[in-house]
């Protein structure tokens, strides 16, 4: 066929394939952290280590207010504008956005403490990494845009080699329990935000200098991106706010060991993702109408290669987790088939989406993301009052099938695709 010889020769899927691969490696360190770490941690201090991701989830769309994405798609008018000055007027905003962020932490400090069930002491972690992982990002997206999967593979792997052997060494070692864990984050982030910026600074990516325009538009592309982010956010970690607070933290640290299971979905999609928007992004600058079904057909088997994957993942999940994990651990296989379905989804969202970050239409994306994610506050909500805990993925996966719905009618009303008549003549 002509579409599996231009995918052979097509850059995509060798940089899919170095993605994928980094990703499984990137999430098998963690993951296989899983029989240590439920042996030695219980599942309020799981819930809690999991509280922490929540907040920092919360936290990061506000610290540096998004306008990464912005850097992601400024590099392709480079030529256009000053990409390095662009990159330094990026970071003094992030610089701004997060001493604000801190100043409402410290006032606001015990209500945010109450409702997460996370130590008020600890709160300053959150701030911490949120920030540092703006600045790690952006090495990664100039990495991601300049299709040098490698590099992108390498610094992402040793971060979190050393965030895993940090994080073992605080808890085994030095039996910090769910502060180790944390500890191991906070050091890493500040360590890999360092090299990152020394990385920026060498290879001419940092070119400092005031200009108002590059941050207006930063701003611009960024800001409306916060309810899409915020939305995101809420739609994969409310369920952990829900548990917390209607059934108890452990239950959440019960239903974060099941999470990690069915996200190894999420962490191939997003790995397909990743080499798939400069490949996307070049052929749709060009805007040959029979590329165009070609992406489609690519598009379409996509989708069903992504629920296949779902499903296989959830049917092993009982029989794996039976031996993998701590015995207080075991039931988490229940929550493996909602959770891995949702993460299908989401990866079908993110192709189709993906023509609106070209169209630097955000806005409209990010009201989706935000109508959907106050769907699923209370979709989780009543689920998990009718089902139980189960209820919270139940929700999830349905949130994102919404959202994934929702943004291919916006995406096929904003940028043209032949999505019903892709056969070639």
């Amino acid at each position: 066929m002509k579409l599996i010889q231009q995918l052979k020769k097509s850059i995509l899927l060798k940089t899919s394939a170095v993605y994928t691969l980094t990703n499984i490696i990137n999430a098998a360190i963690p993951f296989l952290m899983m029989p240590i770490l439920t042996r030695e941690l219980t599942p309020v201090d799981y819930g809690i280590v999991s509280m922490f991701q929540v907040l920092v989830g919360i936290v990061a769309p506000f610290t540096g207010l998004s306008v990464n994405g912005a850097i992601n798609r400024k590099y392709y008018d480079r030529d256009k504008i000053d990409f390095p000055k662009y990159v330094a007027n990026s970071i003094i905003l992030l610089l701004s956005s997060t001493l604000i962020v801190g100043i409402l932490f410290i006032l606001f400090s015990k209500g945010i403490s109450d409702i997460s069930a996370f130590p008020k002491g600890w709160l300053w972690a959150v701030l911490v990494v949120s920030f540092c992982q703006f600045i790690i990002s952006i090495v990664l997206v100039h990495w991601q845009v300049q299709v040098k999967p490698l590099f992108f593979g390498i610094f992402q792997i040793s971060n979190t080699l050393l965030n895993v052997g940090l994080s073992l060494w605080f808890v085994l070692g030095l039996n910090f329990n769910w502060q180790g864990r944390i500890q191991g984050q906070v050091v890493t982030a500040i360590l890999f935000a360092i090299v990152g910026f020394i990385i920026l600074n060498k290879n001419g990516w940092i070119k400092w200098g005031l200009n108002k325009e590059y941050m207006k538009n930063g701003l611009q592309f960024g800001l409306p991106l916060i309810p899409h982010t915020l939305g995101a956010f809420i739609i994969t970690m409310s369920d952990r706010l829900f548990l917390t607070n209607m059934v108890g933290v452990a239950e959440t640290g019960l239903y974060t060991v099941g999470y990690q299971f069915g996200n190894i979905i999420g962490l191939v999609q997003d790995a397909f993702n990743k080499a798939w928007v400069p490949w996307l992004f070049g052929k749709l600058k060009v805007g040959e109408e029979e590329t165009k079904k070609q992406i489609v057909k690519i598009t379409y088997i996509y989708f069903v290669v992504i629920l296949t994957g779902a499903l296989l993942l959830s049917v092993l999940a009982p029989w794996f987790l039976s031996f993998f994990v701590g015995e207080e651990f075991r039931d988490a296989s229940k929550y493996v088939f909602w959770v891995a379905l949702g993460y299908a989804f989401n990866g079908m969202y993110k192709l189709v989406g993906n023509y609106i970050f070209y169209a630097e239409k955000t806005k409209y994306l990010a009201w989706i993301t935000f109508l959907t994610a106050i769907l699923n506050i209370i979709f989780t909500y009543v689920m998990i009052k009718i089902n139980g805990p189960i209820g919270a993925a139940q929700a999830t996966a349905l949130a994102f099938f919404i959202s994934f719905i929702l943004t291919w009618i916006l995406s096929s009303r904003i940028y043209k695709m032949p999505w019903f008549s892709f056969n070639n003549k």
